[in-house]
This record gives C-alpha cells, structure tokens and sequence, in this order.
C-alpha cells in the first residue's frame, strides 16, 4: 500500500554537503559521503548520534556502496577506497579506476561484485574480494550531440542481481548483463537533456537516477525536464517508467514539482516509488506506478543528493545539502 504518512524523524545538521549514502542493512547505521573528501559514519536514530570520521579521498566522495563486510567509497579523485565494514579500516586503494570523475558506485545483493561509473562514459565491475576488475563496459558516447563533454551520471541493479543499468547525459540508459558483461538493450529518454543553442552554447540536464521495480521488469530513470533557464534548475521534475525489455516507455511522470530527481527508490511490495532531489530547496515525492501518478510532492528542508528505504518501506534517509534527515512512512 501507498504510504498516507510522510513525516521527518530526525533532522541532523552538518557544515559539509553529504553527496551519497549507503545504509548498512537491517540497520539504521549509514555512511555519508562528504564535499570535503572524508565518509560518515552515524546512526540517526541513536538517542544521541554520534559521528565518526573516515579520511582517504582528495575530493568529493560521490559514490557510497556496502558489499558484505566491505564499505566501497569512489571520488572526484577518481580513486575507490575498499574499507572493513566493522572497523573502517582501508583494506586496499584502487588509484585511477576512472579516467575521470567518479560519479556512483553500486553493490550486488550478493555482495560478490562492485560496480561504478565514471565521467570518462565507462562501467567497470569489480571482484568485492580483492579488488580485481571483471568487466569495462562500454555503451556510452564520450560526448553529446552538439560536441561537447558527457557524463555518466546513474547506475542501479536488479533485486536479483541480474541486470545493471547505467543512464548518461543525453538520456541514453544500456541495460546489462552484469555477470557476462555484455549489453541487452538500449533505452532512448531525450526529454532529459536540454541543450541552449543561444544564451550560452551549453547543455544541462541527464539521468540522475535509476531503480528496477522489485520484480526486475520495470525501470524507472529520474532528472529534469526541459530548462527554460539553464543557470538555476528551473526545469519540472521528471521520472519514465519503462518495460525495459521490450524497450518500450510505459509513463512520464512530470508535474508542478521543480529540480532533479537525483534518487529513486521503490517500496518493498513494488505498488509504490519515491523520488527525491530539489532545486535550491529540497523535494520528495511519492509515486504510484499502477495509477501512473504523482500521490505527494512534499519540500525537503535540503536539496537531496542521495538516499536509503529501510527493507520494510517504513523509513527514508536522505543525505543533502548540509543535512542528513530520516523520514517516518506508514
């Protein structure tokens, strides 16, 4: 059922800009990735959190994932850092997994394999055990349709483990097998990109977010619809639901809510979705796929760069623009 209640729990201050996030499962201990190169470790739920620091990165640290006992980190510093769960302790340092800023990271149910991807428009998928790669996927144009720079900004993975998406600047998402390597389909969403051939010779926009439904038949891809102003994020939040393996779009969802849909994340019972993000405020909205509407579009006290639901859809945490929060569903 669709949640009814939407309530902020915690609301927990902090100087950085937190750009990603990973929830130990079963749990309400979270790790943040922060603007100022270091990762958090907190539980907002403890009557008094606590926050612990991790130092390693020179840069950004924009992608967060937990495989088994190993806490993955990737960064603008185009480094991943391999840590023990427990402890925090730098298992290993991967220098140069990308040859360019890394965007997000992501970890297989199984935790067997790591998967991240980077602004040089490549998917790598790493061996969780030591740090081997596996895979270098490529199914991403380096550059857009007028020439300039892309960016591979999302990444998601099936509940089963079975499929892999990544989604690009231009809206381009490839559909993977993640175990052979190889590429199953192509999804086109252009109503994502805008590009401004007069004010500024520039473009602004992409996929920001993606997530199979429960079942792994449907796909959801997140951003910004079309910009008027590419200077501020003007444009109307956007979500498109596709049945991926028939490649064939089922709904775009865009109404009066503005900024990127920068996390999307489905309930456990597959009968609803939210999507978060902002402008220069915050956003989150719920979704029902059946209806193909937007239910509730609420403000969020920080624009939301990344976010969590608890395995029984009862809690959200999102992690933003000075501020981690947690949020009551029922």
């Amino acid at each position: 059922m669709i949640p009814e209640k939407f309530a902020v729990i915690k609301d927990l201050s902090r100087q950085e800009i937190l750009l990603s996030l990973a929830r130990v499962p079963n749990s309400s201990r979270l790790f943040a990735g922060g603007s100022d190169g270091k990762v958090y470790e907190v539980d907002p739920l403890a009557e008094n959190p606590e926050w612990k620091t991790h130092d390693g990165h020179a840069s950004f640290v924009t992608g967060l994932a937990i495989a088994g006992q190993t806490l993955v980190s990737g960064s603008y510093d185009q480094s991943l850092i391999w840590r023990k769960l427990d402890s925090g302790e730098v298992i290993r340092r991967t220098e140069n997994a990308h040859g360019k800023w890394i965007r997000k990271l992501a970890a297989t149910p199984d935790g067997q394999r790591v998967v991240s991807i980077g602004d040089d428009m490549i998917c790598r998928v790493w061996n969780a055990e030591d740090g081997g790669l596996v895979h270098k996927l490529h199914g991403h144009d380096e550059q857009t349709p007028n020439h300039f720079p892309s960016m591979l900004y999302a990444c998601a993975i099936s509940a089963d483990g079975q499929r892999l998406a990544t989604a690009d600047k231009v809206g381009q998402i490839v559909v993977w097998d993640p175990a052979r390597g190889e590429k199953i389909v192509t999804l086109h969403a252009p109503g994502f990109y805008t590009w401004d051939q007069k004010e500024r010779i520039h473009s602004i926009g992409g996929i920001r977010s993606l997530a199979f439904s429960p079942d792994g038949q449907t796909l959801i891809a997140g951003g910004i619809g079309r910009i008027g102003n590419i200077d501020h994020l003007d444009g109307p939040s956007r979500v498109e639901m596709f049945a991926w393996e028939k490649a064939e779009k089922l709904h775009e969802f865009s109404g009066d809510a503005k900024g990127l849909i920068e996390h999307l994340c489905y309930g456990p019972d597959g009968t609803w979705f939210v999507g978060a993000g902002g402008d220069n405020g915050g956003l989150i909205q719920l979704y029902d796929p059946a209806a193909k509407k937007v239910v509730r579009s609420d403000k969020a006290s920080m624009h939301i760069h990344a976010a969590a639901l608890s395995e029984d859809g009862k809690k959200f945490f999102a992690a933003g623009h000075g501020k981690l929060a947690v949020w009551e569903l029922a």
